[in-house]
């Protein structure tokens, strides 16, 4: 792992379009009630998680009202750099209920779309935030409303034409529009692909033939999460299959972000794709072992990833 002196973590860049407020109640071991009060939203889990890892993390997205200057304050906390895009609406949020084990929705706060002048403030301010980095890590948006597609579109194409490495975790319109841009790596699990179209199922051969198109539509490499199954990835004509021990979950949310982080990570450090694949299933699989998404702890993740089996799997083009 990196040392703890920032001035030699790998910079790593972080597109975080819709930041969340998150509020969970817990049940103490008293007995009573906890409330935790915590940044959310895909970027975030990402950007955490990777610092976790040993990167400098710089996460820019769009802040405004009082949930989104207490955001500000709780992400660097958390030890990130933000590079905050002031807007005149307030962020996101959402309440969970997790006293009893499983996550219940009490109230869901979706970000409000972002005006033609903030989009172009957050492209401007992401663009000049990424330029120094190692890779750009790509998270989506809590609502498809929040901002327009096609700037995921732009932001892949200008970060590839500036030689840094794209990692997406993405679904729905803002996975077309990467695509478009060009993206390094993209994650994606199983449901997602299903869900829009881009996978007939979850069987094996379905989700080798989706990673082929999207090789094609503008993904170097591609890497899908299948829930307790094993990861299947394709790169460089290659289908590799990745198999974590079988560990118990305590909350499986954020396994996929952590993931996307670990890959992310690896590529920072100049590792093959095989140890990127090794240290994005390690850091998912200590994720779920814990409460709170994306989070662990890096020594423990670096003794997991030797624990992973990562090997080849037969495919062909059709």
């Amino acid at each position: 792992m990196e040392p703890e002196n920032s001035a030699t973590k790998p910079y790593g860049f972080v597109f975080a379009p819709a930041p969340l407020l998150t509020v969970t109640l817990e049940k103490a071991p008293d007995g009573s009630t906890e409330l935790h009060v915590h940044p959310g939203g895909q970027g975030f889990w990402i950007g955490r998680m990777a610092s976790i890892l040993g990167m400098d993390v710089h996460l820019c997205g769009p802040f405004g009202g009082e949930s989104g200057s207490i955001l500000v304050d709780i992400i660097e906390r958390e030890g990130l750099t933000v590079h905050p895009v002031k807007t005149a609406s307030a962020n996101g949020s959402y309440i969970h209920d997790r006293r009893e084990g499983e996550r219940k929705e009490i109230a869901d706060i979706s970000p409000p779309a972002l005006t033609r002048h903030e989009i172009d403030d957050l492209f401007s301010a992401s663009l000049a935030s990424a330029m120094c980095a190692k890779v750009a890590m790509l998270g989506g948006p809590h609502h498809d409303a929040a901002v327009p597609a096609e700037m995921y579109t732009r932001l892949c194409a200008d970060l590839g034409a500036l030689g840094i490495p794209v990692v997406a975790d993405l679904s729905g319109p803002t996975l077309r529009a990467a695509l478009e841009g060009g993206v390094n790596v993209l994650k994606v699990s199983h449901e997602d692909l299903i869900e829009d179209g881009l996978a007939e199922s979850d069987s094996l051969d379905d989700l080798l033939e989706a990673m082929q198109r999207l090789q094609d539509d503008g993904a170097e490499s591609v890497v899908i999460s299948r829930a307790g199954d094993p990861a299947i990835a394709f790169d460089n004509g290659n289908f590799w299959e990745v198999e974590a021990p079988s560990v118990q979950t305590v909350d499986h949310h954020g396994a996929g972000d952590s993931m996307t982080a670990g890959i992310a990570a690896a590529y920072a450090a100049g590792e093959k794709f095989e140890d990127a694949l090794r240290l994005g299933a390690a850091a998912g699989a200590v994720n779920v072992t814990r409460r709170g998404l994306a989070t662990g702890n890096s020594a423990a993740v670096e003794k997991m990833s030797e624990k992973i089996e990562v090997r080849k799997l037969k495919g062909k083009r059709s």
